[in-house]
């Protein structure tokens, strides 16, 4: 670009603005840094996200916007993050006025500061994911964190075995690469499904580090449509799995199941298996009969989600965890029974919670809560195995086959597949859940009833 004295070019346009328009996987929309210059636009993405129910849309700048309810210090690390974003954007383009660069466009100041970010950041793969798995653990994505440590766990003693070195470089991730990891998690007895769910981490890991311009998008080893046969290819693994759902009739065998009765004060660690066992057969018929509530879910809900509507009916009223979305459904006869057996030994204050699983009292920082529900979690799906052979029932039972056999009783009962879709708040079929919100919550209801 030439340089002049006759006149002050005008300086670019820079904010960092949250897109509400693009729904992340896990619920939350990301945020944007956009540079204006001459009326063209250039958007680059933080990496950054948010869920909707921490952003006040009344007003324009993240730091009013970002809801005060967002739990410290993970509010004010987020304001900073996005400060740093916005603030080396707008350093970029107040060098150029200075500079009096003729004609410089947003393009320019994107380009200064990814310059300028490769001379002073060199980041290495696995240092890369520390880097990821701290910012989900302070954003509270405990789950997600632990995803990204496994895949760092593997990767390194890959390395390790088969390079001889702690940690590698992005343009290093290379389509060989990917062929040695394949074959190394293959020599070691992983299936189809287990690998391609490793290379979805490690792309996720890549796409992100190539948005914060970490690396070059020209090192990308994977294949992002058919004409890229060169480059790896996570849809050649046959991830298809065995039917999860199972019928109503062998629904009705769970229901049917009597769990062993002990006398009172003897053998207590045998009562304590029977209270597990109808805790197991509990979770698994709450979720069935509850539009296939996910167990974090189910473990978390308190006594203040469930309310009487205008018509007298019982609902529980709750946000799904993984998406954020909001689910009113209303408690049919198998789900009251369920909570009303619970409600004389949990109910303790509208805080306390409904399932004897969490303890608002022992249960309070995220990570409690996690370790504790991934703990039950392990204890109701082996209990529900010894139910399932004491019914004669032959499919391995999970509490996510009742979420599968929701689906499959709703269908088979011929309610419409966008209902369905609704009820269980399937947030990537983005088309049908933008038209469902024209069904009345009664219709969704009725649609409940189907499965009595």
């Amino acid at each position: 670009m030439a340089r002049t004295t006759e006149h002050k070019e005008g300086k670019a346009s820079v904010k960092v603005i949250y897109r509400t328009v693009k729904l992340l996987s896990d619920g939350s929309h990301p945020f944007w840094v956009r540079i204006i210059k001459d009326r063209k636009t250039k958007y680059i993405a933080t990496g950054i996200s948010l869920n909707s129910k921490y952003w006040n849309d009344k007003h324009t700048n993240f730091r009013e916007a970002i809801r005060k309810s967002y739990p410290e210090p993970y509010r004010e690390d987020l304001i900073r993050q996005l400060t740093d974003w916005e603030d080396k954007y707008k350093a970029s383009a107040t060098e150029l006025v200075n500079a009096d660069e003729v004609g410089y466009t947003a393009k320019d100041v994107a380009e200064q500061v990814a310059q300028k970010r490769a001379t002073v950041r060199k980041v290495s793969l696995l240092a890369y994911i520390d880097e990821v798995c701290l910012a989900m653990k302070r954003a509270g994505q405990h789950g997600n964190a632990d995803i990204y440590k496994e895949l760092k766990a593997i990767v390194a003693r890959f390395l390790k075995e088969e390079y001889s070195t702690a940690d590698i470089a992005f343009d290093k991730v290379s389509v060989k690469f990917c062929n040695s990891l394949e074959t190394h998690l293959r020599e070691r007895g992983n299936s189809d499904n287990t690998i391609h769910q490793r290379f979805r981490v490690l792309r996720a890991i890549v796409n992100k580090a190539i948005a914060e311009e970490v690396t070059k998008p020209e090192h990308y080893p994977f294949a992002r449509n058919a004409a890229e046969k060169h480059k790896f290819q996570l849809g050649k693994f046959n991830t298809k799995t065995s039917k999860r759902a199972i019928s109503r009739d062998d629904v009705r065998k769970v229901e049917s199941y009597q769990v062993p009765a002990i006398e009172p004060g003897l053998y207590a660690s045998l009562r304590k298996t029977s209270e597990h066992l109808q805790l197991a057969k509990d979770v698994f018929l709450f979720s069935f009969y509850l539009g296939g509530i996910n167990f974090v879910d189910l473990a978390a809900l308190k006594w203040r989600n469930i309310n009487k509507d205008i018509s007298g009916n019982y609902r529980v009223d709750y946000v799904r965890q993984k998406t954020g979305g909001r689910f009113s459904v209303r408690l049919n006869a198998p789900t009251q029974a369920i909570l009303d057996a619970y409600r004389p030994i949990t109910e303790n204050g509208s805080e306390s919670y409904a399932f004897p699983i969490l303890n608002n009292t022992r249960h309070t920082t995220p990570s409690q809560i996690k370790n504790r529900c991934h703990k039950v979690l392990g204890e109701v799906n082996t209990n529900l195995k010894t139910i399932a052979e004491a019914v004669g029932i032959t499919v391995t039972l999970t509490t996510y086959v009742a979420r599968h056999s929701f689906a499959s009783a709703m269908k088979q009962a011929g309610i419409a597949t966008s209902i369905i879709s609704e009820a269980m708040g399937h947030t990537t079929e983005a088309v049908t859940q933008t038209y469902l919100t024209s069904f009345a919550s009664e219709t969704v209801d009725s649609a409940y009833d189907a499965l009595l």
